[in-house]
């Protein structure tokens, strides 16, 4: 009894593929690829002494490669701490099944103060945000802020 339940199980699940397949390559089911990619943000290390030397790295993960909102989007960083950058990219014209979204975004930065600072990133087009993630950066008082302690 125990081979055929584990036989139906098997089998169902090969039908169900198959048929999971044949629709997909029908386009009348979207693949999972239409979704809207998310935004995952770190930082490297999370916490230190101001002067602070962190690396910053936004992962856009899933979706599909050519997902229009994110391509040539413009980029803007926001330190928490009243420091912004912002950058845009000249890129070709939009192309379905072609243009290619940038799936990494890395960037150096110095927090000079000490504090807890929420760094956000965003993705936009044109004034509108079409995707963000954040992060936390930790700042512990260093040796020059110790006149401002005592």
């Amino acid at each position: 009894m125990f081979q055929t339940a584990t036989s139906r199980g098997v089998f169902a699940a090969v039908c169900l593929s198959a048929i999971a397949a044949l629709v997909s390559a029908s386009g009348v089911v979207a693949s999972g690829n239409d979704a809207k990619p998310s935004i995952a943000v770190k930082s490297s290390p999370v916490m230190g002494t101001a002067p602070f030397r962190v690396v910053l790295t936004a992962d856009v993960r899933g979706g599909a490669d050519d997902y229009e909102e994110y391509y040539c989007a413009t980029i803007e960083w926001d330190m928490g701490d009243g420091n912004k950058a912002e950058q845009q990219v000249d890129c070709d014209p939009y192309e379905a099944g072609k243009s290619q979204i940038k799936r990494r975004h890395v960037r150096e930065q110095v927090f000079d103060t000490p504090g807890e600072f929420r760094v956000m990133f965003r993705l936009k087009q044109k004034n509108k945000v079409v995707g963000s993630g954040n992060t936390t950066v930790r700042v512990r008082p260093g040796l020059r802020d110790m006149d401002d302690i005592r």
